[in-house]
């Protein structure tokens, strides 16, 4: 099993130019919690999530730290404070330095990443491109889709899954309908979060529909949209 067996590949990206209310609203209306920022080019420059959002002026919630501390720090905490809670764009509230993990990363790399890192998500990338991300979540699945006896992924069951996913992607009326599909011998996984027992029916019909699939299991929840914590990642 690699990054690329265990990742979500549709991401919900930001550019940097856009604003921090753009973020926030691309947030809400998704219903998760972070968001890679990626270039013209397709490569991850920073990641902006709920925390980079909750010290803001607009909400009266600016950090006031003590003026010694401002002293010691020569100036430059209170300097990064007031950019993170009155910039407006994107580039300059964001975390800079992202870690990412190679499409063929193991998952012991993914975990070791994350604890070190001490992350809820990781971006994936080919040649410096995104091309999907890593949750806890996602881990947590690739783990109750495998048992003992289950042979790991083979070069069929990533092509199964490619064509599973143009599949369900063509039922995708809502962008969180289908949050991960994990493919083990011809056997589909479906997970995420519809908002209708119909949705998530049509799901499991298209993933049948595709030739090379033995059996679907269908664990994609219907969930109430208001309920935005369940979406999350």
């Amino acid at each position: 099993m690699k990054a690329i067996d265990l990742m979500t590949p549709r991401v919900i990206t930001i550019g940097p130019d856009a604003t921090v209310a753009d973020a926030a609203r691309t947030m809400l209306e998704n219903h998760i919690s972070g968001l890679p920022v990626v270039d013209g080019s397709g490569k991850v420059v920073g990641i902006i999530s709920e925390g980079d959002l909750l010290r803001r002026v607009e909400l009266g919630t600016e950090r006031h730290r003590s003026w010694w501390l401002g002293l010691v720090s020569g100036g430059t905490l209170p300097a990064e404070d007031f950019i993170k809670s009155h910039a407006r764009k994107v580039a300059d509230v964001m975390t800079a330095h992202v870690t990412t993990v190679d499409e063929n990363a193991s998952p012991e790399e993914v975990v070791r990443v994350m604890e070190t890192r001490r992350i809820k998500r990781v971006p994936v990338v080919s040649r410096g491109a995104l091309v999907g991300i890593i949750s806890r979540a996602n881990l947590l699945r690739a783990l109750a889709s495998v048992s003992p006896e289950t042979p790991s992924a083979a070069a069929d069951d990533r092509d199964l899954k490619d064509r599973v996913t143009a599949a369900v992607k063509e039922l995708s009326w809502d962008s969180r309908s289908h949050d991960a599909i994990v493919v083990r011998n011809g056997v589909v996984q479906l997970w995420g979060f519809v908002s209708s027992g119909s949705q998530r029916d049509a799901l499991r019909v298209a993933a049948e529909r595709v030739p090379g699939v033995k059996a679907v299991e269908n664990n994609i929840q219907v969930v109430d949209p208001a309920e935005s914590g369940a979406w999350g990642l």
